[in-house]
């Protein structure tokens, strides 16, 4: 067990989903008090609801996530373009509102978005969860801009090829499809563990991090290039 979050009040959204058992495990071993949030937060006022029950919210990890529909352009339905805008990228602006004047007046916080490398390489017929995901990138971008000379650091975590429970299930990527799929596209050739990516956020979510601000990192083994 580390410390490197020791007396840190983190606030984890969708905790069940996506990156959340592997982010609410790493963080706690790390001495963070977690609040594991598994809300729905398309409703428009649940975001400021969560901030508001949290309190005190040292660190912000906005996991957000929705399918990721194999749709040409041609054929994209106006339900998955909304759907996919209304679960992930409406809820990042609310809850960053709803959080960010705390964290300005202490002059201490951090914001970590996980996102997708989808928008720095295109890699098929996703571009509704693709454009999406890319919209997350430009709000954080400039909300990073406006806090950091308030001490306040906003970064995502830009991922792909990594297990986890809505995208890359354990239990499916070891299938001959998806190795094929993986290693047509990614340098690496394999998968991440969760607790890789776990660890990229818990050093954007600690005090070594102080440094960076408004930066998409990619995560996603050499497959994308954040330009």
């Amino acid at each position: 067990m580390g410390e490197r979050l020791a007396g840190k009040r983190a606030v984890v959204t969708c905790a069940g989903d996506y990156m959340g058992p592997a982010i609410c495990t790493l963080f706690r071993e790390e001495g963070a008090d977690v609040v594991a949030d598994e809300r729905d937060l398309t409703d428009a006022a649940a975001p400021a609801t969560l901030i508001l029950e949290a309190g005190h919210v040292d660190i912000l990890i906005a996991n957000l996530s929705t399918p990721a529909d194999l749709q040409p352009v041609v054929e994209i339905q106006d339900e998955a373009w909304v759907g996919a805008f209304d679960g992930m990228v409406h809820p990042l602006m609310r809850l960053v509102r709803a959080v960010l004047p705390q964290m300005m007046e202490r002059r201490a916080g951090k914001i970590v978005a996980i996102t997708s490398a989808t928008p720095l390489r295109p890699i098929g017929p996703v571009s509704a969860y693709a454009s999406a995901r890319g919209a997350q990138h430009v709000f954080l971008q400039h909300a990073g801009l406006e806090a950091a000379s308030h001490n306040v650091q906003i970064n995502a975590v830009a991922q792909n090829f990594v297990k986890n429970p809505d995208y890359y299930p354990e239990d499916k990527v070891d299938g001959e499809g998806f190795q094929a799929f993986l290693k047509s596209l990614c340098p690496t050739e394999r998968f991440a563990e969760g607790s890789e990516s776990a660890e990229l956020a818990l050093f954007l979510a600690s005090e070594n991090s102080n440094f960076i601000t408004g930066q998409i990192i990619p995560f996603a083994g050499g497959s994308a290039v954040n330009v």
